[in-house]
């Protein structure tokens, strides 16, 4: 009989969820256990019935009322010399961007989109992403001029320079009011479809009919080259499979890339893609000066139940004469005279980084952003008094503080226990964290089944049921990654999971190294991790994953040996997410047993003594293990042991964990006198393991086509290796 202790949450009917989870097969199938599987079933399908998937609107876009067209049209071309002035002085930039966008970027941040530039962290607030990241003085000039503090005019001048708040590439770590990091192209959009899918949920989940708290659109401005990259079409394919109609994104249509006009390399209709993916499509075609079209658009996407893109042609470097439609004013400055000459071609009269009063006055957006917040927060003390439980759980999303004791959700185990493969561990968690944390939610890029990512007591986020966490993403790796950093970066109590093979974290390797600078906290769950995924052979063995993730800076590595290490690597990843770092978890394919040595509290130290000599005891030598091989360390320890050494045994499921520790901790476990008495053994590279041991099994090559045990005998990972390793040292 299982004997796993699981210390749960003491708290009704998700108490009663996670017992029939946790439950053998035969006691599932139980006349009871069904029965009351069904009413669980029957209140959650009730409850979903109730959830408003509506698209919710606001007003109209349309012209302030007393502003003359000149002030508009000041206020657009004060956003393009603050762009120029500052890629000239910094003599280093992208100023085609933001010259022809300025347009298009004036309508989103002054007169549709609702933000309080006081208040970044406003909950209902609209979302912006600038996926074409090189444009960003676009995106700094309109934050400067519309009210945020963490843009101001020297921070303009200070463009591209050291400890500045105004990067090469927007930064959200860096610059308060900047949602995602973006630069890679692509990144942007399908973060922007992140952000758009997780309002969808929550609007799903918390609306009533007569209190619609969760409200607002995710704007989003791409450019050629967002389109040209694939990933843009992973995330744009899934945005309308979901229906995110709160998603509105522009296309600078500007045909001019690095290597010159597009129609070199790029001439697909992309409205027509896009069309195909199920978005409402427009095109307004002068982005330069129509501005009432912009609005039109605008408006008609609001309208529209589907995510909406509207391609905007324009003419990078609107107003240079000489450099505009050019591929020169993409990524370079204009130069002194050629800014002279724009200068004199639109008219502008200001000087360098001059802002004139009546642009300084119109453009701030604070009072009227500082209404909207008020407004909401009026709205949000209806709902709590009106839905205290619904409230308290959105709450907790929206602060990221979790509930009280969420981490006794999670399992131990004993020896006695059956042993079966970490991904299997892993399920376990997953449900367990589901049914304990609000925000957790998140899912595979089509692999559920393989590895273990469903959680059993929710249901499937689609277009008509929005309110679920599980998480479709079909064979999309690259977007997954960037879809579930962008859910992350919208709210603090979101924990987004994402799963594929450990072999296709190549195909979202940018997207986790973008995760890791931007300090947004996904778990990267990546199953059959090693040689032991066996007959598929060398194409789906990981070999050099581990040792590269280890050295992606900001990224925890965990590859955890049995379910006590599962658990508490899972802990670690939650307590991360929650301070702004992913995690990435390698999960096994083959079965391991559980450990008699191995605890949640050690494992949480990323290494730690599981046989044998204890911490800070004289020893003879120090077998390192990690994942599956942790088992084989500790067979070789015991074959050492009855030759007469004096041997320690450390598991070590995250090296990260480990350089966190106290030294004295650290010297303790792994002795730097004993580093030349050191064994490691891992089922992949031995690149890096020289950090803290003398000799290393492990396998430098492609892998094979063959089942596991075989694979390990040939390769020489093996526990009489490991012994025989240690006793020539």
């Amino acid at each position: 009989r299982r004997r796993t202790r699981v210390r749960r949450r003491a708290c009704g009917e998700v108490k009663r969820t996670q017992k029939i989870l946790a439950m053998s097969s035969a006691a599932a199938l139980s006349p009871a256990a069904l029965a009351l599987r069904a009413k669980l079933t029957a209140k959650v399908q009730n409850r979903r019935s109730r959830m408003s998937a509506k698209v919710v609107t606001r007003a109209a876009v349309a012209a302030p009322p007393g502003v003359s067209a000149d002030t508009v049209n000041d206020a657009i071309n004060t956003v393009r010399f603050l762009a120029i002035d500052a890629i000239n002085k910094s003599n280093s930039g992208h100023p085609g961007l933001p010259m022809g966008c300025a347009p298009m970027g004036y309508v989103i941040f002054r007169e549709a989109m609702t933000h309080n530039p006081k208040n970044t962290k406003w909950f209902n607030r609209d979302r912006f992403v600038l996926s074409a990241g090189h444009g960003c003085m676009l995106q700094y000039s309109l934050m400067h001029l519309t009210g945020y503090p963490s843009v101001s005019i020297e921070d303009i001048k200070q463009f591209r320079q050291w400890d500045s708040k105004t990067p090469g590439h927007p930064e959200n770590f860096i610059t308060d009011g900047i949602e995602v990091t973006t630069g890679p192209l692509g990144m942007g959009i399908c973060n922007a479809v992140g952000l758009a899918m997780v309002e969808k949920h929550l609007a799903g989940r918390f609306n009533k009919p007569d209190c619609e708290i969760v409200d607002h659109y995710t704007y989003c401005i791409m450019g050629d080259g967002c389109n040209m990259e694939g990933m843009s079409g992973e995330g744009a394919s899934l945005a309308g499979h979901w229906g995110l109609g709160k998603l509105i994104v522009f296309y600078d249509d500007n045909h001019i890339s690095i290597d010159g006009h597009t129609d070199i390399s790029f001439t697909e209709d992309v409205v027509a893609r896009f069309n195909a993916y199920g978005w409402h499509t427009q095109h307004v075609e002068n982005g330069n000066t129509d501005v009432d079209s912009i609005r039109a658009a605008v408006n008609a996407a609001k309208a529209d139940p589907r995510p909406s893109l509207i391609k905007v042609t324009t003419l990078i470097g609107y107003g240079s004469p000489n450099k505009s439609n050019t591929h020169d004013v993409h990524g370079a400055p204009l130069g002194k005279d050629e800014t002279a000459a724009t200068r004199e071609n639109l008219k502008w009269k200001y000087g360098e980084f001059e802002v004139p009063e009546a642009v300084k006055a119109y453009m701030d957006c604070s009072e009227k952003g500082t209404a909207a917040e008020a407004e909401w927060n009026a709205k949000w003390a209806t709902y709590k008094s009106k839905y205290a439980e619904d409230a308290a759980e959105l709450e907790s999303i929206m602060s990221g503080k979790l509930p009280s004791g969420w981490e006794k959700s999670l399992p131990t185990f004993t020896p006695e226990d059956k042993g079966v493969a970490t991904r299997i561990h892993s399920q376990t968690m997953l449900n367990a964290l589901g049914g304990a944390i609000p925000g957790f939610m998140g899912g595979s890029a089509d692999l559920a089944p393989s590895n273990m990512t469903l959680m059993k007591q929710f249901g499937d986020f689609q277009k008509d049921t929005p309110a679920e966490r599980n998480v479709r993403f079909g064979v999309r790796e690259h977007g997954m990654g960037a879809i579930a950093n962008g859910m992350k970066l919208h709210s603090p109590g979101i924990i987004p999971y994402c799963a594929t093979f450990f072999i296709f974290s190549d195909y979202m390797r940018c997207a986790m190294r973008i995760a890791a600078l931007s300090q947004a906290g996904t778990i990267f769950v990546m199953t059959h991790d090693s040689i032991g995924v066996g007959e598929d052979g060398p194409t789906h063995q990981p070999i050099e994953h581990v040792a590269s993730f280890r050295a992606m800076p900001g990224m925890d590595m965990a590859r955890p040996a049995d379910g006590n290490e599962t658990a508490a690597m899972y802990k670690m990843a939650v307590e991360n997410s929650m301070n702004g770092a992913p995690t990435t978890l390698a999960l096994s394919r083959q079965v391991v047993p559980n450990l008699a040595g191995t605890s949640m509290e050690g494992a949480a130290k990323g290494a730690y003594v599981v046989q044998g000599a204890a911490a800070g005891e004289a020893c003879d030598v120090i077998l390192i293990g990690t994942g599956t091989e942790l088992e084989l360390a500790c067979q070789a320890g015991a074959e050492l042991e009855s030759k007469g050494k004096k041997v320690r045994v450390v598991s070590m499921p995250c090296w990260e964990a480990f350089e966190r520790q106290p030294a004295a901790y650290q010297e303790s476990v792994l002795p730097a006198a004993m580093r030349a008495k050191t064994v490691s053994i891992e089922a992949g590279t031995t690149f890096g393991w020289a950090k803290y041991a003398g000799a290393s099994i492990g396998h430098d090559d492609f892998g094979a086509s063959a089942p596991a045990p075989i694979l390990y005998k040939e390769f020489g990972i093996t526990a009489d290796a490991m012994a025989a390793k240690a006793m020539s040292l």
